[in-house]
């Protein structure tokens, strides 16, 4: 296994889907969805169709590249610990695929406003209003499960500490990020007007950092040797 290739890997992978998820994700919905006004919403959607469906293509690039990152850093943790690492893995997968069926809501505006035979029943202003209520459904949904991808961070972060090949800040930055992401998940249910965004924004340091660090720096091959042997 060429390790230091992996890991190269993982620093452009990481780099696309931080890209693609920060367009998709943040940037598209800033621009198409009115809060609160349907018959904005719906009328963005129809001026800006290309963009609408750009956004939902950008989600598809960040979960392929993310699928990959589980399998990735998989390997690159294995070392320190099998069993922890294959958990990480399986966090990184689940919270793909939830954020995938979330993605469903955010597609289904298209649907909902074709003007489809069997849509008629419904007036224009109704049509509208289901358009935005599903996109509300689609952020809520994309934020009600990540949980998932915060845990998969925190225990990669705990190998990262343990391996002795990643440096120690980095994991305690990517730990920080993994547990932002918990909390906001659970105030959202147990407390919703404290689950700030601020809390998802603890990931950005940490997750630049380590994108610059694999493509600089990568790991220490020699200790990623000596703990590879070491099993």
């Amino acid at each position: 296994m060429n390790v230091q290739k992996y890991a190269r890997i993982a620093g452009v992978l990481f780099l696309v889907s931080l890209v693609a998820g920060g367009f998709g994700e943040a940037y598209v919905p800033s621009k198409l969805i009115v809060s609160g006004d349907a018959a904005a919403t719906v009328a963005n959607l129809s001026n800006f169709d290309f963009l609408y469906r750009l956004g939902f293509a950008a989600f598809l690039i960040e979960s392929l590249c993310d699928i990959a990152l589980a399998l990735i850093f998989y390997a690159l943790l294995k070392p320190v610990s099998k069993e922890l690492s294959l958990l990480a893995a399986f966090f990184g997968l689940i919270a793909t695929a939830t954020f995938a069926f979330a993605e469903l809501f955010y597609f289904a505006p298209l649907l909902i406003t074709s003007g489809g035979g069997y849509l008629q029943t419904f007036s224009p202003d109704q049509l509208n209003s289901l358009a935005l209520l599903s996109l509300k459904f689609y952020g809520f949904a994309g934020m009600i499960f990540t949980a998932y991808y915060g845990m998969g961070w925190i225990v990669r972060a705990v190998l990262m500490f343990r391996s002795g090949y990643f440096p120690k800040f980095l994991a305690v930055l990517m730990a920080i990020g993994g547990i932002g992401f918990v909390v906001r998940n659970f105030l959202m249910i147990l407390a919703p007007a404290y689950a700030s965004d601020v809390l998802l924004m603890l990931m950005f340091p940490g997750g630049l950092i380590l994108t610059v660090w694999l493509l600089w720096k990568g790991v220490d091959v020699a200790k990623w040797n000596a703990k590879s042997s070491g099993q």
